[in-house]
């Protein structure tokens, strides 16, 4: 099965993307709700994570996303403590979703998928991009982040032209949701093709 890995920075709209492609009956995974899953109660790295950080890190019994989010992205060797638990984890559980597959292709949101160093993971890599100012906007109305959160997480992210160097095609999320479900469908077709389709 073609692996079409979809990545871009925060608020560029790879949710919407990744909608619009279920919407035509695409398989989508997702590493962010992989992640989650993998941090609830009684999941091994939910234990990792309680003993390394402490009760601190918990709020009524679950996992303080909040806390945990504003001590990685303010302390780099946490931040690579949670990767190393993480990263492993979640690739392994896509890999092994994927193989329960049965379509031409299929798309994994990563949002990390550069940083984390898995190009080799996909087949081709999916970029959705927008100006960066449009990124601080979506995301300061969505997440209620201040400016100095945002512009912590854009650092720790690959740069713009990272991501567009790196992409096999590139959807530019600027736009108004019809022209971007009109490329979706051009891609669509693409991808079924490269799938066997």
């Amino acid at each position: 099965m073609l692996v079409i890995g979809l990545t871009g920075g925060i608020g560029c709209g790879k949710s919407t993307v990744a909608r619009l492609f279920a919407a035509k009956g695409v398989p989508i995974l997702d590493a962010d709700v992989i992640a989650r899953e993998l941090v609830e109660p009684n999941r091994p790295a939910f234990e990792a994570i309680k003993q390394h950080f402490g009760a601190a890190i918990l709020r009524d019994g679950c996992l303080d996303r909040a806390r945990l989010r504003e001590i990685v992205f303010s302390d780099p060797e946490e931040k690579r403590w949670i990767e190393t638990l993480l990263h492993p984890l979640v690739y392994s559980e896509i890999g092994r979703r994927i193989a329960t597959l049965s379509a031409p292709y299929c798309i994994v949101v990563v949002p990390l998928l550069l940083e984390t160093g898995q190009r080799h993971f996909v087949d081709r890599l999916l970029v959705v991009d927008c100006s960066e100012e449009t990124q601080r906007q979506r995301v300061r109305l969505r997440d209620g982040l201040s400016d100095r959160e945002i512009e912590k997480i854009m650092a720790s992210q690959a740069s713009r032209t990272e991501r567009l160097e790196a992409a096999d095609d590139v959807l530019e999320n600027m736009v108004d949701e019809a022209a971007l479900s009109d490329r979706i469908e051009e891609l669509h077709q693409l991808y079924l093709a490269l799938g066997g389709q």
